[in-house]
């Protein structure tokens, strides 16, 4: 038995993997049920179809930022098992109205003006559950784990979000939205039952949160402000100046610094490929949704394999020696599904192929080929350096270093999500804007080879500079 499967069976280990399972599940069987009705049903135009995508993935992405951290401070000075427990009790309630919403897109019951607005509200509150959970799942890893466990832990967290984004991504592709709606009700209730049985993880020191914008004021002072001001304004601004102060303490370490340039720069390129992928699929490729929905699986599957695959060749070992390689084989790929989508044949028809006739086109399992090398390269490149953050900071700080990952990735995804759509409406082809995700990767070798350079000068007692 190999240390990835004796983890697998420890009650340390298992009900985390579970829980975390299912919420990746519950977010993407929710989220492409939604997001395929409103593409393949109520929209019929590129344009407008790519912008919902991008406003979309724009909500999705908007908790990350203004509540990591909020969410990073959260798990660093209370029990991490109790967070769980709260947020995953909270889902209940959001899939309570995103059942709403979809059942009255469903009916054609205000479409437009209620049932659509409701979808995206729901798709906010479903990141904002996220947003809360990130920090812990792999903070709470160093906290549960032997040392030498850590990153076969952090391979099978990722992988199983990644398979678990696969299985909801195929069942919001292929089943009818009224059984999703019952889904996604059912997946929150068990989620919340494999919640309990995490078991606790108290905090590691006796950081306290802090409140920048009003801590310095007199208490009579604070209540006025919070009078004046309104709560909620109030967090959400400090949680700027937080966030600012979070990423800030990460220049500290140029390890950890590195690796979360690198791996917000890797998920600017993920939000490009995502907010392309229906626009593609429908108009370049002419592929019904349930071939969309196999491209987000394929999509998936390959960052899991690449998960495991990476954790293989380091043998437990934490180390960036294989980013650089792996992401320029990622652009190859890029190139390659570039070339292979500009060639696919007019279907003269007009009509939408569903998967049965679209994987007898020709072209398509060497397209198919491409986007699994991009996903798999793409995950040997990530993986390590979420294991980075972990294992290269204190004991007390893993929550509030994810926390400052989420934001700047958030932000990368954000300005992706926002390029994508820019092109889209000056109107270049929304198969050309693969061109940059290919370049972009060019950049990504380089932080690669940058934090690898890093880390041998740590490991050589050098300085931390940067070169």
């Amino acid at each position: 038995m190999t240390a990835t499967t004796r983890l697998m069976a420890r009650k340390r280990f298992l009900p985390l993997m579970v829980t975390q399972f299912f919420n990746a599940f519950n977010d993407n069987l929710y989220r492409y049920a939604a997001l395929f009705f409103v593409v393949y049903t109520v929209y019929n135009d590129e344009s407008t179809e790519g912008t919902f995508s991008g406003f979309a993935s724009f909500i999705f992405i908007l908790p990350f930022v203004l509540f990591s951290a909020l969410a990073g401070q959260l798990a660093d000075t209370r029990d991490k098992a109790a967070i769980i427990r709260v947020v995953k009790l909270c889902e209940i309630g959001w899939v309570m109205l995103g059942a709403l919403g979809l059942y009255m897109a469903w009916q054609g019951i205000a479409v437009h003006t209620f049932a659509i607005p409701l979808l995206l509200l729901v798709t906010f509150l479903a990141a904002t559950q996220s947003t809360f959970l990130g920090p812990i799942k792999y903070a709470i890893l160093p906290q549960h784990l032997k040392k030498e466990e850590v990153l076969a832990g952090t391979g099978l967290i990722e992988a199983g979000t990644y398979i678990a984004i696969l299985a909801g991504t195929i069942l919001a592709g292929i089943i009818p939205v009224e059984w999703a709606i019952v889904g996604i009700i059912l997946t929150a209730l068990v989620g919340y039952a494999s919640a309990r049985f995490v078991p606790d993880a108290p905090p590691q020191s006796d950081y306290e949160m802090h409140f920048p914008l009003i801590e310095p004021f007199a208490a009579n002072t604070k209540n006025r402000l919070m009078r004046w001001l309104g709560y909620p304004f109030v967090a959400i601004a400090d949680q700027f100046v937080m966030s600012t102060r979070l990423v800030k303490e990460t220049t500290r370490n140029r390890e950890i610094f590195l690796s979360i340039i690198a791996i917000s720069f890797f998920w600017t390129i993920g939000a490009v490929l995502f907010v392309l992928f229906l626009p593609l699929a429908k108009n370049q490729l002419f592929a019904a949704q349930d071939v969309a929905s196999l491209f987000l699986v394929i999509f998936s599957l390959g960052i899991a394999i690449g998960s495991v695959c990476i954790n293989a060749l380091l043998k437990g070992d934490v180390s960036a020696r294989f980013s650089t390689i792996s992401v320029v084989v990622m652009g190859g790929f890029v190139l390659g599904f570039y070339l292979i989508a500009k060639a696919w044949p007019e279907n003269p028809t007009g009509e939408l192929l569903t998967w049965t006739d679209w994987i007898f086109e020709p072209l398509a399992v060497p397209l198919s080929l491409m986007l699994f090398g991009i996903t798999t390269a793409g995950g040997m490149f990530v993986v390590p350096l979420y294991a980075f953050l972990t294992t290269r900071c204190a004991d007390d700080a893993a929550s509030r270093t994810i926390a400052a990952n989420n934001i700047l990735n958030s932000l990368g995804m954000v300005i992706g999500s926002a390029v994508a759509m820019g092109l889209s409406a000056i109107g270049i082809p929304v198969v050309d804007q693969l061109m940059l995700v290919a370049a972009m990767t060019i950049i990504s070798a380089w932080l690669g080879r940058q934090l690898y350079n890093a880390e041998r000068e740590a490991s050589a007692g050098g300085a931390p500079g940067f070169s």
